[in-house]
């Protein structure tokens, strides 16, 4: 039972909601878009961990469709309106071993757990890491965050599949 439709929305979901609008904002010029006001509900109908990564990936290809819409309709453009791909995927270190896209079990286990949020060109958008228990160094970071650009590119040749 989504938490929406009872009325009440917990501490996690207002965070995940508040993430997911930043990821998109990131990517949209608000003045191009005008006194318009755009909703992306995201349901992560299945998923093995990382559905807030799911959201935003998806999320972004809502938008797109919506934004497809309203072109149709002259409400707005979608190449003045969309700067750029956003999409978002896991990391993590799982047995002392860099992991891009973490299972529900790999993440329950990792020792370091992060997602990253990153432009089609590279951007980053925002980077969530934490360390379960032994800190994480800057090398194991980089071995991340060199994951994580492969794996967003990836989304993004994905996502612009599924608008073309």
């Amino acid at each position: 039972r989504r938490e929406a439709s009872a009325g009440k929305q917990g501490g996690r979901t207002l965070e995940i909601q508040r993430l997911i609008g930043r990821s998109l904002r990131a990517v949209v010029d608000l003045q191009a878009l005008g006194e318009q006001q755009i909703t992306v509900d995201c349901d992560v109908i299945q998923a093995d961990g990382g559905t807030r990564t799911a959201s935003i990936t998806g999320g972004w290809v809502a938008l797109y469709d919506c934004l497809r819409w309203m072109e149709a309709r002259q409400m707005a453009s979608v190449s003045k309106v969309l700067k750029d791909h956003v999409a978002a995927i896991s990391c993590g270190i799982h047995d002392g071993q860099p992991v891009i896209d973490l299972d529900y079990i790999e993440d329950s286990s990792a020792g370091t757990d992060a997602n990253f949020v990153m432009t089609g060109k590279g951007g980053i958008v925002e980077i969530q890491g934490t360390a379960e228990g032994e800190p994480f160094s800057e090398d194991q970071f980089a071995a991340l965050m060199g994951l994580a650009k492969k794996g967003i590119q990836r989304l993004v040749s994905l996502q612009q599949m599924a608008v073309a």
